[in-house]
C-alpha cells in the first residue's frame, strides 16, 4: 500500500512543524464489549425462561426419626361394684376409711334419726382429737403424691385430691369416733334411733357415686365420656340423708376394665386377645392389659382388662393412660408429601440393557418409512419391582406398544397399569417420583422404610405438598 509523504511547514514563528497523516482503514476495529454484553443478555433471557417454567414450592428435608403416636387417652373404668342405700332417715356417720377393704358384715356407717349421737360426740370432743405421728405421715405422703402427679391441663384432679384427703381425715377422725361410740352406755341413745349399717359383701368402700356403677362394656357410648353428665356425689359425716339415698359403693371384684374411644391409627396395632403394657399417668405405674375390641351401637371402642391395680384406682371413674406400643423408627416425612402415581407394569424378563449409556430399557417393535419391520431400544427408568413385574413411567411407553423379549421371539403388549405410593424427590431441580413403603402413620406424619432399592435416602429433599406438582416438573425449593 502506498505511503503518504511527510510534509514540513514553517510556522509564522519561523519554526519547522512536522505533520504526519495516517492511512484510514477500510474496516473499523471490532468492539469486544458487544459480544460480551450480548452473551450476558442471552444468559439473562434463558434464566428468565427457565425460572418461568419452575414451580416455586416448599420442600422438606428427609431425616431419621420416630413417630409420636396417638397412644394416650382418657378412659372410663368399669368394675364389679354395688351401691349401698340408706334404709332410714337421719344423720349419717362413717367408720371405715375410704378405699379400705372390708369384710362382709363389717360396720361401715350409722344413721342417727334423732341427732343425739352427733350431740354426744361433739360434747365428748371426739372430732377434735390430736393427730399421731403416723397420721401426719399418712397425710404428708398423700400431699407429696399429689404434687408429683399434678398437671395444669387436668385441673379436675384437684377435686379428686380434695375428696381423697377428706377421706383420710375422716378415717382418722372416725377411728376416735368409733372408740367413743363403743364406750357409750346404751341408755344415752334413745331406742331404735340409731341404725347401724354393715357391709353386705366384702370389697373396697368408696364414699362417692356417679350413676355408672352398673355400667357394662356393651353399654358404653359417647355420652359415657361426658364427665359433666356423670358428676361425682360425695357423702360426708353428719350429713342428713333420707331413706333410699345412695350412701357408698362397694367394689367387690379384682377384675376391672378401661374403655377408650377408638382411634383409626390403632387398626393395625391392636389385636383382640393380645396384651399391651399400659402406663397410668396419675402415678406413672404400669400394668399389662388384655386387649378387647368393642363394636357398640354408636361405634368402636378399645377395652383393656386388668386383674391387678384395682384398689389403686377404685375411687376414679375417668383415668388417663398411655399405651406403650413399640415405636416405629425410619425416615419421617409429612403426609402432605405423599401421592399415588400410575405406572405400566411389564414382566421383568423383558427388561434389558442398551443405549449409549448401557441403561435399563426395552426392545420395542418399530417400522421404517418403507414399512419394513424393525426394532428400537427405549430407555426406561425402573421405579419398582414387585411379583416379577417392573413399574415404568407411562410417559415412556404408549398403550399398545409391542415389546420383544431379549434373545427370544416372545412379545408383550403394553397395557396393564398399577399405582405406587410415593413422594416427589426434588434433589435435581425437578419433581422425580420416588416410591415409599410406609411403616406407620398418624394424622400428620409417616415413618417410611429406609435403605430400599428405589426409595428415599436421609437428607433427600422432597416436595412438601405433593399435589402441587406433577412428575418431571421443574421445581425450586423456597427452603433452600
Amino acid at each position: 500500500m502506498r505511503k503518504r509523504k511527510v510534509v514540513s511547514k514553517r510556522s509564522q514563528e519561523g519554526k519547522n512543524v512536522k505533520v504526519r497523516k495516517f492511512e484510514r482503514h477500510s474496516l473499523n476495529r471490532m468492539n469486544l464489549g458487544i459480544p460480551v454484553f450480548g452473551f450476558i443478555f442471552v444468559y439473562i433471557i434463558i434464566m428468565i425462561i427457565m425460572a418461568s417454567r419452575k414451580t416455586t414450592i416448599a420442600g422438606y428435608e428427609v431425616k431419621l426419626g420416630t413417630l409420636a403416636k396417638n397412644t394416650t387417652g382418657r378412659a372410663v373404668a368399669i368394675r364389679e361394684e354395688m351401691v349401698v342405700q340408706s334404709m332410714n332417715n337421719g344423720y349419717v356417720n362413717f367408720y371405715t376409711h375410704e378405699n379400705q377393704r372390708v369384710s362382709k358384715g363389717a360396720l361401715v356407717y350409722s344413721i342417727d334419726e334423732s341427732g343425739t349421737l352427733s350431740d354426744i360426740l361433739k360434747s365428748k370432743q371426739a372430732m377434735h382429737s390430736d393427730l399421731t405421728e403416723g397420721d401426719l405421715t399418712e397425710i404428708r405422703d398423700e400431699l407429696v403424691t399429689y404434687r408429683k402427679s399434678y398437671k395444669d391441663n387436668l385441673f379436675s384432679s384437684v377435686y379428686d385430691f380434695k375428696y381423697s384427703l377428706n377421706g383420710t381425715i375422716s378415717r382418722i377422725t372416725n377411728e376416735n369416733l368409733l372408740n367413743t361410740l363403743n364406750s357409750l352406755s346404751g341408755n344415752m341413745i334413745p331406742d331404735n334411733s340409731l341404725d347401724m349399717g354393715y357391709a353386705p359383701d366384702s370389697g373396697i368402700v368408696i364414699y362417692s357415686t356417679d350413676g355408672l356403677e352398673t355400667l357394662n362394656a356393651e353399654g358404653v357410648c359417647a355420652d359415657t365420656f361426658e364427665e359433666s353428665h356423670h358428676p361425682r356425689n360425695m357423702r360426708t359425716d353428719n350429713a342428713l340423708v333420707s331413706s333410699g339415698d345412695d350412701l357408698y359403693r362397694l367394689v367387690t371384684g379384682e377384675k376391672w376394665s378401661l374403655i377408650l374411644k377408638w382411634d383409626e391409627s390403632w387398626e393395625d396395632q391392636f389385636t383382640e386377645g393380645k396384651y399391651i403394657n399400659v402406663r397410668f399417668l396419675k402415678n406413672g405405674n404400669t400394668s399389662w392389659g388384655l386387649i378387647g375390641i368393642l363394636n357398640n351401637q354408636d361405634g368402636k371402642y378399645l377395652m383393656l382388662t386388668f386383674t391387678n391395680s384395682m384398689i389403686t384406682f377404685a375411687q376414679d371413674r375417668y383415668i388417663d393412660v398411655e399405651l406403650l406400643t413399640d415405636e416405629k423408627e425410619g425416615l419421617k416425612i409429612p403426609n402432605s408429601s405423599i401421592v399415588n402415581m400410575q405406572f405400566y407394569t411389564i414382566p421383568e424378563e423383558f427388561l434389558t440393557k442398551g443405549g449409549a449409556s448401557d441403561s435399563d430399557g426395552f426392545i420395542r417393535e418399530a417400522y421404517l418409512e418403507d414399512g419394513t419391520r424393525s426394532t428400537e431400544f427405549v430407555d426406561a427408568k425402573v421405579y419398582d419391582k414387585q411379583d416379577g413385574r417392573v413399574y415404568i413411567d407411562t410417559m415412556v411407553l404408549n398403550p399398545g406398544d409391542i415389546l420383544i423379549k431379549p434373545d427370544s421371539d416372545e412379545t408383550f403388549t403394553v397395557s396393564d397399569k398399577a399405582s405406587l405410593t410415593g413422594v416427589y424427590n426434588m434433589n435435581n431441580g425437578y419433581a422425580d417420583f420416588t416410591k415409599i413403603n410406609a411403616l406407620y402413620s398418624n394424622k400428620e406424619y409417616s415413618i417410611v422404610e429406609s435403605g430400599t432399592t428405589y426409595g428415599l435416602r436421609v437428607y433427600d429433599h422432597i416436595v412438601l405438598d405433593g399435589s402441587s406438582v406433577k412428575d418431571a416438573d421443574f421445581v425450586f425449593d423456597t427452603n433452600l
